[in-house]
């Protein structure tokens, strides 16, 4: 990961921070968005000049506690913190994401049984999924591997597994941007940005905004062959040692969709992996 890489993402988050958050007062003429950096220097306790140069790409890497000072200046979430120091090198990368699943995981899968459900990767790759899920969304297990994968199902807009919304692509942008700053040296992440951002300008713009950490997980409205529409909610997840998720679909209760999902169970059943 590159100096510019770190510099860009503290411009963001700097743009991003309003004075009134930060506890300063807005005053007049200020035609910089969010804070100035001479702001930031102040509230972080650094020089004007290092953390120009920090934004510029000049500087040398800042140490945990310059950074930990950064990242309460500008107000930085969890998930901002831990990409942050990802940047600056202060976190181990990898050179692609694990693609071993664990049994148990499967298990988990299984006896789910009538709850759709399925496990994705860094990627965004379907590694496995249960039955209920196959027969919600698409069978998986009729595609190739290299197709099995979400982001990829929804930019070929044959079998879509959800409508496209704002939401979705914001959400991806933030867990792809995550990904790319664990994994700097995975070309398939690197090229599944430029695809989905030559595709969706939405996604592009949200990737250019560097927001992380956007909140809970996206509702998903599906369009079923055989249901229609199906509004469901969103469960996640995550794989301790694994940078693997399982993603639930529910419906309210008493809801015309979690009629419809009750309805799916007495429909034709298709098969899980194994």
């Amino acid at each position: 990961m590159s100096k510019r890489d770190l510099g860009d993402f503290l411009r963001s988050r700097r743009e991003a921070r309003t004075p009134a958050a930060a506890g300063l007062p807005a005053g007049p003429r200020r035609r910089t968005p969010g804070l100035r950096r001479e702001e930031v220097a102040v509230l972080a306790g650094v020089s004007a000049n290092y953390y120009e140069r920090l934004e510029q790409a000049r500087g040398p890497h800042p140490s945990p506690q310059v950074l930990d000072a950064l990242a309460r200046a500008l107000g930085l979430s969890g998930a901002e913190r831990e990409h942050v120091a990802r940047l600056a090198e202060h976190a181990p990368a990898r050179s692609e994401p694990p693609e071993e699943l664990p049994t148990s995981v499967r298990r988990l899968l299984e006896r789910l049984g009538s709850v759709p459900a399925y496990v994705l990767n860094a990627h965004h790759d379907v590694l496995a999924w249960n039955s209920a899920a196959a027969a919600l969304l698409v069978d998986f297990a009729a595609l190739p591997a290299r197709e099995r994968n979400i982001l990829r199902l929804s930019m070929a807009g044959g079998p879509l597994v959800c409508e496209p919304s704002d939401g979705f692509v914001r959400q991806a942008a933030s867990e792809l941007r995550q990904a790319s700053a664990r994994y700097p040296a995975d070309r398939r992440l690197g090229q599944l940005v430029r695809d989905f951002a030559a595709h969706s300008p939405e996604f592009a713009a949200h990737w250019r905004e560097q927001e992380l950490g956007v909140g809970e997980a996206v509702p998903k409205r599906i369009r079923h062959p055989r249901l229609g529409l199906v509004e469901l909610e969103i469960q996640e997840l995550h794989v301790p040692g694994h940078d693997h998720r399982v993603v639930l679909l529910t419906a309210e209760p008493g809801s015309a969709s979690a009629a419809k999902l009750d309805a799916l169970q007495s429909g034709p059943r298709l098969r899980a992996v194994p």
